[in-house]
């Protein structure tokens, strides 16, 4: 470990975030933090019991009513001072990224650019969230709508985009006059450590924000998630995982945001510009490893142009260089655990079974870290696994299709919703086809379409809510009307 990394981690507070005070877990448990490069413990963090849990919650609640009143313009304040903060440290956040989840470093501080400007878009956002006034139709009422703070949050983020996936809930939650118990990811807790570490330098009173990670999901969750108290739940995860949270939420009827799996297709039509697809196509499914709910997982290739994509994208994923994010030169890190390693080599056994042919990849990569090469699969059958599942990870499967019919039913054939992409050079087509795409989000000739100023979400099971846009900030606000009687009538 270098002197640089050593001097950040030193920084690094490692314990429970209760009440604007740092500690350890009451039970004295820790948790390792591995590098999935090369399989060494960054660092120890405290592992937090459901007692840590409820005295977290406890803390958010008190914190509550005087955090809603105060004013939207020192809300937003904070979060200025946050977004400037987090710019400031861009090479810290980013080394922690890559240290604790693998991607490479530029991606990583792409991350920060990206999960920063949630702090900036909903502390603009947030001074501006107004509701409506008006009269009814018979004159006898002054209608006027006021948004008010939903209340106290449970927020879950996943390991993947540990900076921005925490960002992106804390942010609407800061602004709309939400207090919160965060529970990140424990295999990347350390960048949500240092998030909130600069939060509170930026202003954030004591119990506003609290964070709570452990080895157990459930000793944290169960008690926060059957607090009467509790008013919203935001959970970015499995379907299966938000499913039984959504079961639990029933009880309480909260409110909800679930951002789960994706089953992304990209469609890519014979008057398509192939190179243009083939740059959306490595953007879509390798950000990020390929660990990404909005990535590619199925390549909808029309059969006249199948061989010159197929031949393309081949070399494209041939030239990336895989190794550890911290080595100037990387483009394709580790996935995240081991069990990640063995779910892509299943993934491909049941693949050539169906049918399929590896042009490029198939294996893991050298090293003792978690390295699988990145691969191209075709004449996959729509029975193969790759096709049906969730990939999360560097395989790229190709699927033929003959007619735009053909491509719109091979594509809306899976239980997710949430990302897809087009590339098509007809404008009738891209309407056409985008209407009929049963997917919360379209990218058009495109492989980048995440933004904070965009509404981020699915359909069918890969969700249901918005986040980041201005529907993000309404996700944290419940709706009141004033009826008031008209002093005329």
């Amino acid at each position: 470990m270098n002197d640089n990394i050593a001097h950040l981690l030193s920084k690094l507070e490692t314990g429970l975030l209760i009440n604007g005070e740092w500690g350890p877990s009451s039970s004295g448990e820790t948790l390792e933090v591995l590098n999935p490069a090369t399989g060494e413990v960054i660092t120890t963090i405290a592992s937090a019991t459901a007692t840590d849990a409820q005295r977290a919650f406890d803390a958010a609640c008190h914190a509550q009513e005087k955090w809603q009143k105060t004013p939207p313009r020192q809300r937003a304040e904070i979060l200025r001072r946050a977004f400037d903060l987090v710019g400031k440290r861009t090479e810290d956040f980013a080394t922690l990224m890559t240290l604790e989840m693998g991607k490479p470093l530029a991606e990583a501080r792409g991350e920060v650019t990206y999960g920063g400007e949630f702090l900036r878009w909903f502390g603009e956002q947030g001074v501006r969230h107004h509701g409506i006034t008006g009269e009814t139709p018979e004159g006898n009422l002054r209608i006027q709508t006021v948004r008010r703070p939903v209340g106290p949050c449970f927020l879950v983020t996943p390991w993947n985009f540990p900076l921005a996936m925490a960002t992106r809930k804390i942010a609407p939650a800061i602004a709309a006059g939400c207090v919160m118990v965060l529970k990140p990811a424990k295999q990347t807790p350390l960048t949500s450590l240092y998030l909130a570490q600069t939060l509170m330098e930026a202003g954030l009173p004591a119990g506003v924000l609290n964070v709570v990670c452990g080895q157990s999901a459930s000793a944290i969750s169960d008690p926060i998630m059957s607090d009467p108290r509790l008013r919203k739940i935001s959970f970015t995860g499995s379907t299966g995982v938000g499913k039984a949270l959504l079961k639990t939420a029933a009880d309480n009827v909260l409110r909800t945001s679930m951002e789960l799996g994706g089953n992304a297709p990209f469609l890519v039509f014979e008057d398509a510009d192939i190179d243009e697809a083939i740059q959306g196509a490595m953007i879509a499914k390798m950000r990020n490893i390929g660990e990404a709910c909005t990535a590619a997982n199925r390549f909808l290739i029309h059969e006249s142009i199948a061989a010159e994509f197929s031949e393309k994208l081949t070399a494209a994923l041939e030239a990336l260089v895989v190794g550890n994010g911290l080595d100037e030169g990387t483009t394709c890190g580790p996935l995240i655990d081991e069990r990640a390693v063995e779910n892509m080599e299943a993934l491909i056994d049941d693949a050539v079974r169906a049918g399929s042919t590896v042009l490029t990849g198939g294996q893991r990569g050298e090293g003792n870290g978690n390295f699988f090469l990145p691969t191209v699969l075709k004449d996959v059958p729509r029975s193969a696994r790759v096709f049906r599942e969730e990939i999360f990870g560097p395989i790229a499967p190709i699927t033929t299709f003959a007619t735009e019919a053909e491509a719109l039913e091979l594509a809306n054939d899976t239980e997710f919703g949430l990302a897809s992409y087009l590339f098509t050079q007809n404008h009738s087509r891209i309407q056409r086809v985008s209407e009929q795409l049963e997917f919360g989000m379209v990218g058009i000739n495109t492989g980048a379409i995440s933004n904070a100023a965009v509404p981020f979400g699915g359909i069918k099971q890969s969700g249901m809510g918005r986040e980041g846009g201005v529907e993000g900030l309404d996700d944290y606000t419940t709706l009141q009307y004033l009826g008031i009687k008209n002093p005329y009538c």
